[in-house]
């Protein structure tokens, strides 16, 4: 009897995709088993936007668009990015970014599995304020769809980047609370998000236009309501026309802050 020579065949090794996906679901059951991050991330930005009506703030959107467009805005910034700076510092002070670079993930296979939970619950949110948006019947039919969701993806994925790159100068997940106020804060507040930049003064609105959350917020605006960042009603053409300068801002700031990332983001703590 001889042995059989059969060739064996090599066992490929899993696709890019399905690492990713097992990446996400191990982060996804560790976000659900955390309550407060949970809790602060369902519950407190619907608790944000339901206060836009209570509030009475002014601006030049009706008030079905602009509910979305604060759930967009709030979503962004007070989940996706301030959630992804302290689940990204939490996991390299515990050398989990560190080990799972030595396997067959890539840097960036690691950062989106790390990041897919909370990208979910994000898309989630703002389906859900849309929902709301409907039932209560504020609901129009955007001016141009196309630019709502550009605004929603890349808006996603500059948080995402920025949070990235807020790990720098973050040394624990405690600390995010302090380092993450400049884009909460300032660039909010002057994003167009609260008060219309229409109401600022001239060299102020156009200073506040090249801020990173603006731009998302200008092509909101523009694809739900038809409104311009000074308050002027455009068509769906003259809309991508006033859309041209968000839609450049939106990506330098994916350009500057990638390459920042790449540059300075650390897989390890410094000891």
């Amino acid at each position: 009897m001889t042995a059989s020579t059969a060739p064996v065949r090599p066992v490929a090794p899993p696709s890019r995709v399905r690492r990713v996906a097992a990446l996400a679901a191990g982060e996804n059951r560790l976000f659900l088993r955390n309550r407060t991050a949970l809790v602060n991330s369902v519950v407190v930005p619907l608790l944000l936007v339901a206060a836009v009506p209570a509030l009475g703030l002014s601006s030049d959107v009706p008030l079905g668009p602009q509910l979305i467009l604060t759930g967009v805005g709030v979503t962004l910034v007070f989940l996706t990015y301030y959630n992804l700076v302290t689940t990204y510092v939490a996991r390299r002070e515990e050398l989990v970014l560190q080990r799972m670079r030595t396997g067959e993930l890539t840097g960036p296979e690691v950062l989106l599995g790390t990041a897919a939970p909370t990208l979910l619950v994000t898309l989630g949110q703002i389906a859900l304020v849309a929902v709301g948006v409907v039932a209560i019947g504020e609901w129009s039919a955007p001016v141009d769809p196309v630019l709502p969701l550009i605004a929603v993806l890349g808006g996603a994925a500059l948080m995402t980047v920025l949070a990235a790159v807020s790990t720098v100068f973050t040394r624990t997940a405690e600390s995010a609370q302090i380092t993450t106020l400049p884009l909460v804060l300032p660039t909010t507040a002057l994003s167009g998000l609260i008060t219309p930049l229409s109401s600022f003064p001239d060299a102020l609105a156009t200073v506040a236009r090249f801020l990173p959350v603006t731009p998302v917020v200008e092509l909101l605006q523009l694809g739900l309501g038809g409104v311009t960042w000074d308050g002027r009603l455009v068509d769906g053409g003259a809309a991508w026309t006033a859309a041209l300068l968000p839609l450049a801002v939106l990506a330098g700031w994916l350009t500057l802050g990638t390459l920042a990332a790449i540059r300075w983001f650390r897989w390890a703590p410094r000891r």
